[in-house]
């Protein structure tokens, strides 16, 4: 089982005292032949959060033999990832890919600046979901 982490990206600088909203989404893809599709969105999405105004981090990470995705962020706030969410390309990511992903989740908590970059396994254990 090949897993593949990108190193965190930090977009912002973070304030070690501060609180700020952090994400894991589990992205579950149905077929193979859909992955190609995902990642050129993936990295569609990864150009779009360098212009985006909130996003503190970033990372993904990649099972592609069991065809499961997870991003990991951190926004100064959940307004910010919510104004994102729907600017293209992410909007146009979430309509073209519903078709082929299975039951997806998310995590949300709240973490200090001081706790940055996020863990992929603090991430995971806070999950319900966890690895499949």
């Amino acid at each position: 089982m090949m897993l593949m982490d990108s190193p965190w990206t930090t977009f912002a600088s973070a304030d070690a005292n501060r609180e700020y909203f952090a994400l894991l989404s589990y992205l579950p893809v149905n077929k193979y032949r859909a992955i190609p599709g995902f990642l050129r969105f993936a990295f569609q999405i990864q150009r779009q959060l360098r212009t985006t105004p909130g996003i503190i981090g970033y990372s993904l990470r990649a099972k592609l033999m069991s065809r499961n995705f997870w991003t990991l962020s951190a926004w100064e706030n959940e307004q910010a990832l919510r104004d994102f969410v729907m600017k293209l390309p992410h909007g146009q990511a979430m309509k073209a890919m519903i078709p082929h992903m299975g039951p997806t989740n998310f995590t949300k908590w709240k973490v200090l600046g001081s706790a940055l970059p996020l863990r992929w396994e603090e991430a995971m254990r806070r999950s319900q979901k966890g690895e499949p």
